[in-house]
Formats: structure tokens, C-alpha cells, sequence
């Protein structure tokens, strides 16, 4: 139970009924509760070492350069390639005179365009004689091409060794060469996707189940396969597309969730409970006491700060915890003032003055008697100021002072405007990140407004 006035009382129970009979706070909730659940999927789903590989180029190698989301095929006449990473192979291992492993891939290629490329990499444990890789392709119409013949280094030592055998590497193309004379239309040696990929008889798409077989010739039983995969280029990939980095954008756009929950409950509870405490605290003591503490909270509310936050990020630091405490020292002091004003009306009310009779020490009073009266307004005060702190962080991100190593939404709108996302029509590096924030700022501001309306109509009875 928490008390409003001397004779008047609220509970957290006729709270959540009255905030189930708001549709606006119910909406908020709703969205709220989404949010929640998407962060929960990042921190069970999405590795971490993914997280912390977000600004690493070298991680991100194999995924297709701004490539459209996949969804779009469904709004599409004409069917986008999408973007293939086959990492789960069929082995299989044959032991005669050689130890040969083969690891095979099957794809259905059903689009209506030739693929940007393909490339296989692999990893492989060795020593002395220098393995080899026999790439082939067979193709929808059974007929099977040798991509390419190659022979790994030589090596003293036993050592991990990884390659990637590009679709442009003169193997490839010295593969495909030999099976020139197939086609009934003019092919150049070099073009080796459109080769693979068309018909005999005329340059379009052949569709259907291609199977890539990637064979290694092992020479020493000790010698081994660790791992490979097979990409097949495309021009559309995943949920949300890639930037330009060639990033999975759903991969920042998820992990963005929790951050941005992190950053604005945080900053604001923090805030919240700060200015209560310091205005309770000016109110009730009265005199130079409340005359010093509201000049101090003048100085820091006059102060710029925009301004003051971008020095203190080029100064000091812009790590996600840096930027929290910057966000929590300005936040603070527009709740001072009204807490202020409520605690100089209750300090008047009888049972206070009963407590002060019965030598009840100041910190007693402030914290067992007027503060839980403040309690339904603090609540009401922390939701409809985290959109403020979310707000806040990604416009410091955008303006590239926000924590470089963490995909927020901010930093999302940062790396899309460096690299002209908009000028080029790349909505999807844009449009998702900007509704985020969009739609968790609507949410508590919703969940805030329903709040405020049940609190603050006692509150002005005081």
C-alpha cells in the first residue's frame, strides 16, 4: 500500500486496474512486452563472440555488400538472387591408396538472375605432402563441370591452413575454359558464373538443384579436413538486409533492443530517484538549505546540454556506461523541482508534523513518510523519461560520439549516413533502426501517460 495523502491511500493493485482499463497504457505494454522479448532472443540466440565481431571487417567477408532484405522477393515479380552461405556439408571420406573427404553442398537455385559469384573456403590440417581439392559442380541438368584443380602449399610443419577458392582465381577459370565448347551461344573464359549457372542452349538462369562437391586428397593420415563452406553470391540476404560493411543489419537491429532498454530504464530510474531524493530533500529542510540546493539545480538546468555532453564524449570516453552517467547527471534536475514542490505540501500535513513531535529524525521522516507518497508519481516519471535517454544516446550516436564497438540504433543511422545510405536508396539501413527508436520511445511514453493520469489527479489534491 502506498499513501497519497494522510487519509487517502493507493495500492499497486488498484494501480494495474486502473492502468488494465486504459487502451493507451495497455498498447504501450504490448509494445513494451515485444521489445522484451527481442531482447531476450539477442542475449539467448545471437552469440556474443557475434556481438563483439560487429566492427570486425574480416568477420563479415563472406556476406553480400548492401544486399536487399529477402523479403522482397515476395513483393517482386522478378525474383532477386539471394545470397547463399551453405557451412553444413554432406562428408563423406573414402580410404584406398589416398584418404579422399569430400564434402558436398546441395542449393535449389530458383531466381531469376545469374549470382554475383561463388567461392569456397576451406580450412585444413596438414604437414608434408601438399594436399589437393578437385572443385566440380553438377548442374540441374545432370551434366557435371570441373570448377578447378588445386594444389595446397607445401609445408615442413604441421599447420592449419586457410583458403578461399574465388570464382575469378585463374583455377577457375582454366576449369570452366574447358567446357567452352558446350555452349551454342558466345561465352568468354572469364565469365564463369554465367557459365555455370546458364543453359547450353541460351544465356538465361538454368534453375533447379545444383550439388558442389569440394574433394580433398589427403596424403597422410594425420591430415585433416577442420571445415569449409560454399557461397553462392546474391543480392538479397536475411531478415534486414546488409550495409554497406556487408554486416547482417538484423543482427545490430536485434542487439540494439536491449541496449536501448538498458540505456533508457537505467538513466532514467537513476535520474528519477536522484531529483526525488534531492527535491524531497530541499523541500522539507526549507530555508538556506532549500535556498542553496535550488540555486545549484538552476546552474545545472541552465547549463547546455547538448553542448556539454558532446565535450565530455570527445574527452572523457563514449563507452555505453560513460555515456549513462553523462545522460544521468543532466537528467535529474527537472524532477527536483516538482518533487520539491510536492514535499513542501506534505511536510504540512498533520501526521508529518505528528512524526517531527515525536523526534523522529529528518532522513526517517524523508524516507518513511514522504517519499513512498511520491512513489505512483516516481513510476509515472521514470517511464515518460526513458524515450528522453534513448532519444538522447542515439542522437549522440549519430553524430558518431556514441560507443563504437556497440550496435545501437544510433550507431546504425551513423554508419548508414557516413556512407550516403540515403542518397543511394538503401532504405533498409535507415527505415528499421529509425522505427525502433520510434516505436520504444511511443511505448513508454504510452505506458507514462497512462500512468500519469491515474497518479496525478490525487497528486493535486495535496
Amino acid at each position: 500500500m502506498v499513501s497519497i495523502m494522510g487519509d487517502q491511500s493507493i495500492s499497486l493493485a488498484y494501480i494495474w486496474a486502473e492502468f488494465r482499463r486504459s487502451r493507451v497504457g495497455l498498447a504501450g505494454l504490448t509494445v513494451l512486452l515485444i521489445l522484451i522479448a527481442v531482447s531476450i532472443t539477442a542475449l539467448t540466440s545471437t552469440p556474443l563472440e557475434r556481438l563483439k565481431e560487429w566492427n570486425n571487417p574480416s568477420a563479415w567477408t563472406f556476406y553480400p555488400r548492401s544486399a536487399m532484405p529477402s523479403w522482397v522477393n515476395v513483393l517482386s515479380s522478378s525474383k532477386q538472387p539471394e545470397h547463399l552461405i551453405l557451412e553444413r556439408p554432406e562428408v563423406s571420406i573414402e580410404d584406398s591408396q589416398l584418404r579422399v573427404v569430400t564434402h558436398r553442398y546441395t542449393f535449389n537455385y530458383a531466381y531469376d538472375e545469374f549470382p554475383n559469384d561463388f567461392m569456397l573456403n576451406y580450412r585444413i590440417r596438414y604437414e608434408g605432402s601438399a594436399p589437393l581439392l578437385l572443385l566440380t559442380i553438377t548442374r540441374p541438368d545432370k551434366d557435371s563441370i570441373e570448377l578447378a584443380r588445386v594444389s595446397l602449399p607445401y609445408v615442413s610443419n604441421e599447420q592449419v591452413y586457410e583458403s578461399t577458392l574465388f570464382s575469378t582465381d585463374r583455377a577457375v577459370q582454366d576449369g570452366i575454359a574447358n567446357n567452352l565448347s558446350k555452349y551454342r551461344f558466345p561465352i568468354s573464359r572469364d565469365a564463369t558464373v554465367t557459365a555455370v549457372f546458364s543453359s547450353y542452349d541460351e544465356r538465361r538462369v538454368m534453375k533447379g538443384v545444383y550439388t558442389v562437391e569440394a574433394r580433398f586428397f589427403l596424403f597422410d593420415e594425420r591430415d585433416e579436413v577442420l571445415a569449409s563452406r560454399f557461397i553462392v553470391g546474391g543480392k538479397v540476404y536475411g531478415l534486414l538486409g546488409t550495409d554497406d560493411l556487408r554486416r547482417d543489419l538484423s543482427i545490430g537491429l536485434i542487439w540494439g533492443a536491449p541496449i536501448a532498454l538498458f540505456i533508457g530504464i537505467s538513466v532514467a530510474s537513476i535520474s528519477v530517484l536522484i531529483g526525488m531524493v534531492y527535491g524531497i530533500i530541499s523541500g522539507y529542510k526549507g530555508g538556506s538549505t532549500d535556498e542553496v540546493m535550488m540555486r545549484a539545480n538552476d546552474v545545472v538546468y541552465a547549463l547546455p546540454a547538448l553542448p556539454l555532453l558532446i565535450l565530455l564524449a570527445v574527452s572523457v570516453g563514449r563507452s555505453i556506461l560513460l555515456i549513462v552517467a553523462y545522460l544521468i547527471i543532466f537528467g535529474w534536475v527537472g524532477i527536483a523541482k516538482v518533487s520539491r514542490s510536492i514535499a513542501l505540501q506534505i511536510k504540512s500535513l498533520a501526521y508529518v508534523e505528528a512524526a517531527e513531535l515525536m523526534g523522529q529524525s529528518s532522513i526517517k521522516i524523508i524516507f518513511r513518510h514522504i517519499f513512498p507518497q511520491l512513489l505512483p508519481y516516481t513510476f509515472a516519471s521514470i517511464a515518460i523519461s526513458v524515450p528522453g535517454a534513448i532519444i538522447t544516446e542515439a542522437g549522440l550516436s549519430f553524430l558518431g560520439l556514441g560507443d563504437p564497438t556497440m550496435p545501437t540504433w544510433g550507431q546504425i543511422l551513423h554508419d548508414a549516413n557516413l556512407y550516403g545510405a540515403a542518397a543511394r536508396g538503401l532504405w533498409w539501413w535507415i527505415v528499421p533502426p529509425g522505427l525502433m527508436i520510434a516505436l520504444t520511445g511511443l511505448a513508454f511514453v504510452l505506458i507514462g501517460n497512462a500512468l500519469d493520469a491515474i497518479v496525478n489527479p490525487r497528486l493535486k489534491r495535496l
